[in-house]
């Protein structure tokens, strides 16, 4: 309950010349998870800092000799990591402004409730837990070579990056699956970097951004005369690729017609023009990536089988942002330095508030949005640092809504299966349908998944199809 984050009690450093309460505070703040260390007057509370390490500063205003606000003062001087918290009587509003101008974090009006105190020290805690966190992020990290677009220090992007280092001189087809906005071209960037074809051309296509005749034309190429408008003849991007990388972005909105041509075109390593008679052999290599689940998507007959397994050979998942913690926070600040730049601004990172709020936000955008946020915050900022009032709305006021476990009703009474099916379809439901995502959430793999949905007569169905929890 009262812990630092590091997995210890976090430290109380307690002034106060009251030594009555002295054992009954340190039993009570002991019961919910903080050591306490007592001390009756300021230069005491000087001398214990400097011997030892605290996570929060408690202090009393109005003490003989060197007062709360003059502690408070000192300590922020010299020790601006360490949140104060000043006690101050109930109702003296010109005290507590006192103590927020000299630098205090929050304050507590004596008598004070238990529960306030201590859910006041916990987000002292955490907020000195993002300042240290915002402070070192301000420092450069070390990311291996070629990798550096990879940024952060989460577990799952690292397994990320030592997946790219594990494939990088493979030759296999690589399949990079996830959301929009998760950074897929920037995994393909690297792949080609560190890969035998860095020197040759890095060759990307959008496969949804073009219909099937121009797309099937871009890709294969065509002789003169093949259609109307084919006035010369035109070397497709494989060939344009020779040497390098060719990457089919977003493949799972390939039209199935040309989905055909290019499963040969992977099986022989060799394309033929539109209107062409003959076949011409290239020389590189293929990464394709998709925001659909493509399994789902040969499931309900979007894409072919036989396509599908010939590029997952190798396949790459990339996290949410959501799911990569302080991710958020290392992402930003690179953002910040790199728009301020541009901008001609002197900005050096974000407030602890600022922060707060981003972690705080889903980010449904992924990685895209976050770097969209952050230009915008550039752009308003006029101070060092970036401050809330810099955020967009939607961010700055976002409230998280937790997911509720559908389950029982006030005089429900529901078989374990029943709780079951409502929240694997609940979860269907979060993860928009895909079933790969929701296998991974709940933690089994599709074949279950499948034969839990025909089991209650969903498997069939499309993912729109499914019922909402309101229709249930």
């Amino acid at each position: 309950m009262g812990g630092n984050g590091e997995g210890r009690a976090a430290k109380i450093l307690w002034v106060d010349d009251d030594a009555g309460a002295k054992d009954v505070l340190t039993s009570a703040m002991k019961c919910r998870g903080f050591a306490l260390t007592w001390k009756c007057s300021a230069p005491e509370a000087l001398h214990a800092l400097d011997d030892e390490d605290f996570d929060v500063l408690v202090t009393d205003l109005h003490m003989p000799g060197m007062d709360g606000l003059a502690l408070c003062e000192r300590v922020v001087a010299g020790r601006p990591t360490l949140p104060v918290v000043m006690m101050t009587a109930f109702g003296n509003l010109e005290a507590a402004i006192g103590a927020i101008r000299a630098g205090a974090y929050d304050f507590i009006a004596k008598p004070f409730d238990l529960e306030f105190v201590r859910m006041t020290i916990v987000r002292a805690v955490q907020y000195a837990s993002l300042r240290a966190e915002v402070q070192r992020l301000s420092q450069p990290s070390v990311i291996p070579a070629n990798l550096t677009s990879l940024r952060g220090s989460s577990v799952e992007i690292d397994k990320v990056r030592r997946l790219i280092e594990r494939i990088s001189d493979s030759e296999a087809i690589v399949l990079i699956s996830g959301e929009s906005g998760t950074g897929k071209e920037l995994v393909a960037q690297a792949l080609h970097n560190r890969s035998r074809h860095a020197a040759g051309p890095f060759v990307a296509i959008n496969c949804a951004a073009m219909p099937e005749a121009l797309l099937e034309s871009e890709l294969f190429g065509h002789v003169k005369g093949a259609f109307t408008d084919a006035r010369s003849a035109r070397r497709g991007l494989f060939l344009k690729a020779n040497g390098g990388t060719l990457f089919l972005d977003e493949i799972g909105e390939m039209p199935v017609g040309v989905q055909a041509k290019l499963l040969r075109a992977l099986q022989e390593r060799k394309v033929r023009p539109v209107g062409g008679d003959t076949e011409e052999a290239y020389d590189a290599r293929i990464l394709t990536a998709s925001n659909r689940d493509l399994e789902d998507e040969v499931h309900e007959r979007r894409f072919r089988e036989d396509l599908f397994y010939r590029i997952n050979v190798v396949r790459v998942v990339l996290p949410t942002l959501r799911a990569r913690g302080n991710d958020v926070l290392v992402l930003a600040q690179h953002f910040i330095a790199q728009y301020a730049e541009q901008a001609g601004k002197h900005i050096t990172g974000m407030s602890a508030p600022v922060a707060q709020k981003l972690l705080a936000y889903p980010w449904p955008g992924n990685v895209r949005e976050l770097q969209n946020c952050i230009e915008r915050a550039v752009a308003f900022a006029q101070f060092e640092v970036l401050g809330v009032d810099d955020l967009p709305e939607h961010v700055l006021h976002y409230r998280s809504t937790s997911l509720e476990v559908p389950g029982l009703g006030p005089t429900e009474m529901l078989t374990m299966e029943e709780v079951e099916r409502r929240y694997i379809l609940r979860v269907l439901e979060k993860t928009r349908g895909s079933k790969t995502a929701a296998a991974s959430v709940l933690g089994f793999d599709r074949r279950t998944l499948y034969r839990k949905l025909e089991r209650w007569g969903y498997a069939t169905e499309t993912t729109s199809a499914l019922p909402s929890m309101e229709q249930r």
